[in-house]
Formats: structure tokens, sequence, C-alpha cells
């Protein structure tokens, strides 16, 4: 599997950030062909209190190649256009991993 993470930066303005991605981020990343699962997380804190962080965002692909042709789609571009100045902004922060399971060799 191969999978495509969103950060979420705590914000001052926690409703533009639910209403981003409510209303564009998650509906664009559903459209996307090939999509396995998408997982969401609210983060609650870590152990030493009050994470950076406030939402993780992770969309599972059968592999590199097929991740590669969902963004070339139309709605895939129009994902990450939209991405892009909050992660310019410094507001998320973005990955790509390839994953597996403890019973998995990697």
């Amino acid at each position: 599997m191969h999978k495509f993470t969103v950060l979420y930066y705590r914000v001052d303005d926690e409703m533009a950030l639910e209403e981003f991605f409510s209303s564009t981020h998650l509906p664009l990343l559903e459209s996307l062909p090939g999509l396995r699962a998408v997982e969401v997380s609210r983060v609650l804190g870590q152990p030493m209190g009050q994470s950076r962080f406030t939402l993780t965002v992770e969309a599972m692909f059968d592999s590199r190649p097929a991740l590669e042709a969902a963004l070339s789609t139309a709605a895939g571009v129009t994902l990450m256009n939209a991405l892009r100045p909050w992660a310019e902004n410094r507001l998320i922060t973005w990955y790509y991993a390839d994953t597996f399971s403890s019973d998995q060799t990697p």
C-alpha cells in the first residue's frame, strides 16, 4: 500500500480549517480514482500535553503509481492546488509513504 498523509497544524481560525477540510479537501480526496481507504484522525494531544497538530488525513492507494495516476486527474490537480497554499503558509505538512503491517515485511 502507498499512503498520502496530510497533517494539519493547530491554527487560530479553527472554523476556517474545518470549512476547508469538510467542503474542499475531503470531497476532492474521496473523488480520486483508485482510492482504497481514507482515515481521518482528530488529534487530542500528545504524551506531554497539547500537540501542534489538530487533524491527520491518510489516503491509501494500492501503489505509488496508483497514487500518481489519481493525482494527475482533474480532481487530483484541483486537490493539490487547493492544498498548496496551506503548505506554503506552513499550516499543513504532507508526505507520501509505503506502508506495511506488522505481519508483513517492508
